[in-house]
C-alpha cells in the first residue's frame, strides 16, 4: 500500500518543464515592465514654470532651495554640498556657486520664473539672486523675511535685599 502512494504522488505533482532560459525570459519581461513603468511616472513630472526661491544666507552658511507655487521642494543646494568647507562656506563666491546649482537644476525641470525670499544676514545674500538670475530664471520680486526680535527675552525676576 505505501508503494501505491509513493507512485501517485509524484504523478499529482507533475508541472510542465521549464527551463532555464525561459526562466530568465519571464524575470526579464517583469523587469522592462517596471522600467517603462517609472519611465512614464518620471514623464508625468509636469513643468511649473513659476515658483519660490528661498535664499538662507547665515553667518557659516547659505542653503538655497528652489519650490513651485504650493511648496514642494524641486531642488535644492548648500555650500556644504557645492563642496566648500570651513569658513569658505560663508563666502559670496559659495553663495553664487549654491544659487547657480540650484536654479539649473530647476530650469531644467521648467522653472523659469521665481519670487525670492531671504532670510539671515550673510555675505550672500545679494549674490545668491544675481546667481539665479544669470541662470536664466526671471526674478520678479525679493522679500526679505529675517525675524526679527521685537520685543526681547523675558528680564530676570527682581532682586530682593
Amino acid at each position: 500500500m505505501s508503494e501505491e502512494i509513493k507512485e501517485q504522488a509524484p504523478a499529482e505533482e507533475q508541472k510542465p518543464a521549464v527551463s532555464a532560459a525561459q526562466a530568465l525570459l519571464v524575470v526579464d519581461t517583469a523587469s522592462v515592465a517596471a522600467e517603462a513603468e517609472a519611465a512614464r511616472k518620471k514623464s508625468k513630472a509636469k513643468a511649473m514654470p513659476a515658483g519660490i526661491a528661498f535664499i538662507r544666507a547665515t553667518y557659516n552658511n547659505t542653503l538655497v532651495s528652489i519650490a513651485d507655487a504650493r511648496g514642494g521642494v524641486i531642488s535644492w543646494s548648500s555650500a556644504g554640498k557645492a563642496g566648500f568647507k570651513g569658513s569658505r562656506k560663508s563666502t559670496a563666491f559659495a553663495a553664487t556657486m549654491v544659487a547657480q546649482d540650484a536654479a539649473r537644476t530647476a530650469y531644467a525641470r521648467g522653472m523659469h520664473e521665481v519670487e525670492v525670499r531671504m532670510q539671515g544676514a550673510g555675505a550672500g545674500r545679494e549674490s545668491a539672486v544675481r546667481a539665479i538670475q544669470s541662470v536664466g530664471i526671471h526674478v520678479t520680486c525679493i522679500k526679505d523675511c529675517t525675524p526679527v526680535a521685537h520685543n526681547g527675552c523675558r528680564p530676570r525676576k527682581r532682586r530682593r535685599v
